[in-house]
């Protein structure tokens, strides 16, 4: 059987970090979640016909926009949060390998990235690629 990569007292710590993103994320989602429900609340008002200037509107639709934009990145970090844990949980043993080159993905780097799928020296090759 070959050598865990991460010792398991490193493996409680990632988990625990993954846990917080999960929690940060979801946290996000919620606010978008309750200020996209006042919104909605806000224009079914029967004061809702009444706006000032149609560049209002503009903006109001705007910051729309940038909402439903944030929600989404933020909900494709939580999946790949998400996907981190279930790797982590169901495969501890190569939990920290490069899904690419199979070589060890630094501690500091999943410290800082808990998700992260890729060694440093991989994901730099993607982004000069144009691929990350």
């Amino acid at each position: 059987m070959a050598k865990p990569v991460l010792t398991p007292d490193q493996l409680q710590h990632l988990e625990g970090r993954l846990l917080q993103e999960r929690k940060r994320s979801l946290r996000a989602l919620g606010l978008w979640e309750r200020q996209a429900r006042l919104d909605r609340e806000e224009g079914n008002s029967e004061l809702a016909g009444y706006r000032d200037h149609m560049a209002d509107q503009g903006t109001e639709a705007q910051e729309r926009e940038k909402a439903a934009l944030f929600a989404t990145k933020e909900g494709r970090y939580l999946y790949r949060v998400e996907e981190a844990l279930h790797r982590l949980r169901t495969s501890p043993d190569t939990f920290g390998l490069c899904q690419a080159t199979g070589a060890p993905i630094a501690f500091e780097r999943l410290d800082a990235l808990p998700h992260a799928r890729y060694c440093i020296e991989h994901k730099r090759t993607l982004e000069e690629d144009g691929d990350a």
